[in-house]
């Protein structure tokens, strides 16, 4: 199988190409410096020209709080540029793949949310990438996967863009700081790129009716409990404050809880690790600790 990955550099992206290489596929794994995902004349050429049995996009914008000023750049990476794939693979034949969020939905639900249920996002990152949701599924039905996840780290030097993830984050700020504040208000499944990746790929081996799919570790918690593990794991000992998310940042709206429900994988066989374990390999695959 020859594949085609958009954002290589991402905390994802680097995942989805070993991953396929393991595999034994073809694999043609681009960055934002190689290739602009919103310019559709670039898009067709590249694709037209290598022909991919499946391209999969993990190229996004995803600076939640920045995304309020900068809507154009979250609409044009979001949703115009998986759009324009979407719509290119169909023409040549090959089967597309892209990410979205926990984000596109409210947080008002008191269980985990379905692939089924209504989006009704709360801001314009996530309204950015429902919009994409709907435009690649309106455009290539028949051939489009759309699969969601949640609160997403890996990689060395986690995502580029936002300058770490958060296990980074926790781990550098125990070091440097008297305490930690962690939020108790927000629940979500945090998801190893690498278990992500692996799965997704898993996924399509089953050959899948094409749709909306959800793909996060198993479990949930909130980011006190997932900083407490954290530092448990590293054998690290610091005072973690418990505070609200508004009061770390009142302007941003974030969704109280976005954990997300595997059925459709679970149904095909695919599963993920628990987000304690997840977290304890990153830790150790990276030597985090």
């Amino acid at each position: 199988m020859r594949i085609v990955i958009f954002g290589k550099n991402g905390q994802l992206g680097q995942e989805l190409e070993k991953e396929a290489k393991n595999k034994e596929f073809e694999v043609l794994a681009l960055g934002h410096e190689e290739i602009d995902v919103a310019n559709y004349e670039t898009l067709k050429a590249l694709l037209e020209k290598e022909k991919p049995d499946l391209l999969i996009n993990a190229a996004a914008y995803n600076l939640v709080r920045e995304a309020d000023e900068q809507f154009e750049k979250a609409f044009e990476l979001n949703c115009f540029a998986p759009f324009y794939m979407a719509s290119i693979c169909k023409k040549i034949g090959a089967k597309f793949v892209t990410y979205s969020t926990d984000y596109v939905f409210d947080g008002e639900k008191n269980e985990p949310y379905t692939e089924d249920d209504q989006t009704n996002p709360l801001q314009i990152y996530g309204l950015s990438k429902s919009c994409g949701e709907a435009s690649i599924l309106h455009a290539y039905p028949k051939g489009s996967f759309v699969i969601r996840t949640c609160a997403v780290y890996g990689g060395q030097e986690g995502s580029k863009s936002k300058g770490g993830n958060i296990v980074l984050t926790i781990l550098k700020q125990a070091k440097e700081k008297e305490y930690l504040e962690m939020t108790t208000d927000q629940i979500v499944n945090p998801t190893y790129s690498k278990d992500l990746a692996k799965a997704s790929l898993d996924l399509l081996d089953k050959k899948p009716e094409p749709g909306i799919y959800h793909l996060t570790s198993e479990g949930s918690c909130t980011w006190y409990e997932f900083a407490k593990e954290c530092l448990r794991i590293a054998k690290i000992s610091k005072e973690i404050r418990k505070v609200e998310a508004s009061k770390i940042d009142p302007s941003l709206k974030r969704p109280k809880f976005t954990a997300l429900a595997n059925v459709k994988a679970k149904a095909l066989g695919i599963a993920l690790p628990n987000w304690q374990e997840s977290l304890k390999a990153y830790i150790k695959d990276f030597s985090l600790a």
